[in-house]
């Protein structure tokens, strides 16, 4: 009877060894968890000549995607051009000095424009060459972020052509008075208003790079209150290094910069809390 007993109670560890898969203890889900955080640290981790690769690979593509882009803007280069000389003063009249000036500056305008076309899919092949460095709650932001950097720099680029543009000639141009007559190349106006357009729209990337960063770790609300100071003073700085030397423009990029340095802050607030959040749902699960 003894004997049958014993074999009835058994070892206790050979119970432990007998529980159903379906009952794991908490060894083995501990173990569990951290073989997949390996995992995924694993996954993630990419050797250095394979990010060469990637990157490669990305600017082919962003490359090509420009040639086409600016193969299809070349034959509507007059229009581009009309549309970009419209801010122009129509008392005046834009010259060329050279025989292939005019020319060049069509495929330019070919190339500027194919370049503004192809924005979309060059900030994709940015975002996407970001992407393995991210985790995979942050990977689902990528096309948010892909139509939003599209979206600042298109309201940059159109507040630089429809206020700054204008306003900054009428004002530069109204110091030659009666005596002077103004004789502008079509090469310099247009070398002008490109680069005011682009330094608006990158400009205008200011929260989404605020976003970004808070979503890194890298920047928050705090930082950027309590350094507000230092940030008027650098982009008054940037406003004179990226502007023509005049005051009046100046300020009209200094003005923008300083309401989307205060629009950055709620967008790091908000992303912050984000962050918070999604902290808080992986803690309970």
């Amino acid at each position: 009877m003894s004997e049958e007993k014993q074999q009835h109670q058994g070892d206790p560890e050979e119970e432990k060894k007998q529980q159903s898969p379906d009952e794991p203890n908490e060894e083995t889900q501990s173990q569990t968890e951290e073989d997949q955080e390996k995992d995924d640290k694993n996954e993630k981790v990419m050797p250095f000549l394979d990010h060469l690769d990637e990157l490669r690979s990305r600017l082919i593509r962003s490359i090509v995607a420009i040639f086409v882009a600016t193969l299809g803007c070349y034959f509507f280069s007059k229009e581009i051009m009309a549309f970009l000389t419209r801010p122009f003063p129509t008392e005046q009249k834009l010259i060329f000095l050279a025989p292939t000036e005019a020319f060049v500056v069509h495929l330019k305008l070919a190339l500027f424009a194919g370049i503004f076309v192809a924005l979309p899919y060059l900030f994709y092949q940015l975002w996407q060459f970001v992407v393995p460095g991210l985790l995979e709650k942050e990977r689902k932001y990528v096309p948010l972020v892909v139509l939003f950097s599209t979206f600042f720099f298109v309201t940059g680029a159109a507040f630089c052509y429809f206020v700054i543009i204008p306003f900054g000639l009428n004002f530069l141009l109204g110091w030659g008075g009666e005596s002077l007559d103004a004789s502008i190349t079509i090469r310099e106006y247009l070398k002008f208003v490109t680069m005011l357009v682009l330094v608006f729209g990158i400009v205008f990337e200011l929260p989404l790079l605020s976003f970004f960063l808070t979503k890194m770790g890298m920047l928050t609300p705090e930082f950027m209150r309590k350094n507000r100071r230092y940030g008027i003073v650098l982009t008054f700085i940037l406003a004179a290094i990226l502007t023509p030397p005049d005051i009046v423009t100046q300020l009209f990029l200094a003005g923008p910069l300083l309401f989307l340095y205060e629009i950055s802050i709620l967008v790091c607030k908000f992303a912050l809390k984000k962050n918070d959040e999604e902290e808080n749902e992986s803690d309970s699960a």
